[in-house]
């Protein structure tokens, strides 16, 4: 008698992806997208540092551009996580805007993403591609989620702001000042803990003179 073959299952998709794996690669990718830049830094590359094989990165990111983009995204999600955004109706929006200010302040100055955006700024002429990903997967993530929160904001009529783009760029561009700049260019060490809780406290504050309701 010939075997039945039950056909109604789905097929097997392969081995399930292993998570530290994924993990290897993405922090193996950051450290020579810093010291190599996007053009200098190969899949090979990548594989030899995480000590996995070609295949396995290939697993994990199809190619180069979603590496890169998928190891700023880390990075980004690691030191503000997307709930950090969400209002929560058990605390008043400046201790969640202050909250945010200072896990924002933390990102820009953490060795790793200062060294990434000296790197951006040396060869944003030459590698205008790389800048189009970083600021896609960082950047514009970061905003995008204010942006959402600031609407959640004034629907709850804690805020009454009529652009809500600009008022999230308003809030970061305040966070970074000239004191950012200082930091990029090697003029001043980055932000110490203590220096930063003030500061992002006085930028709540301007925030919400500005657009806060008082309620």
């Amino acid at each position: 008698m010939t075997e039945m073959t039950d056909t109604s299952a789905p097929a097997a998709r392969g081995r399930p992806k292993d998570p530290a794996k994924r993990a290897a690669i993405l922090n193996s990718a950051k450290k020579l997208f810093v010291s190599q830049g996007f053009a200098g830094t190969s899949m090979d590359a990548v594989a030899k540092e995480a000590q996995v094989s070609k295949l396995t990165v290939y697993s994990h990111f199809s190619d180069k551009e979603t590496l890169f983009s998928a190891a700023i995204e880390a990075k980004c999600q690691n030191m503000l996580p997307v709930p950090i955004f969400e209002l929560d109706e058990n605390q008043p929006l400046r201790t969640t805007l202050t909250k945010i200010g200072l896990a924002f302040l933390e990102l820009i100055h953490s060795p790793d993403v200062v060294a990434l955006q000296r790197l951006m700024n040396s060869q944003a002429t030459q590698d205008p591609e790389m800048s189009r990903l970083f600021f896609e997967a960082g950047p514009l993530r970061t905003l995008t989620a204010m942006e959402n929160l600031i609407r959640s904001a004034n629907a709850s009529g804690q805020l009454d702001v009529s652009d809500p783009k600009q008022a999230s760029e308003n809030f970061f561009a305040l966070l970074q000042g000239c004191q950012h700049m200082r930091v990029m260019i090697g003029y001043q060490p980055p932000m110490t803990a203590s220096e930063a809780q003030p500061h992002a406290e006085q930028v709540v504050s301007l925030f919400l003179q500005a657009y806060g309701t008082g309620s």
